[in-house]
């Protein structure tokens, strides 16, 4: 009987150690996918502030500085095509 018990007991001390790790692996998980969460709903500068700032009103130049935020990835192509539709409508 003392055999018995002792797996027994052994069994139940693996299992709460397997449970408590386990427990710490979910929150520290949920922490990390919380922080990436935060991360991606960060509001984004509008255009305006990004390109505005940069030029002074030559609408060669803003469309070049436009150009290289796109081709960079700052701006979408929807963003692109409106900020280049208003300087081509100054011109």
């Amino acid at each position: 009987m003392p055999g018995l018990l002792r797996g027994v007991a052994r069994t139940a001390v693996i299992a709460g150690t397997a449970t408590h790790v386990s427990n710490n692996v979910s929150r520290r998980q949920a922490r990390r996918w919380g922080a990436q969460e935060e991360q991606q709903q960060a509001p984004e500068a509008p255009v305006e502030q990004v390109v505005a700032p940069a030029t002074a009103g030559d609408p060669m130049e803003e469309l070049k500085q436009l150009g290289q935020l796109h081709d960079s990835g700052i701006l979408t192509d929807d963003e692109f095509a409106s900020k280049k539709a208003e300087i081509l409508q100054r011109i």
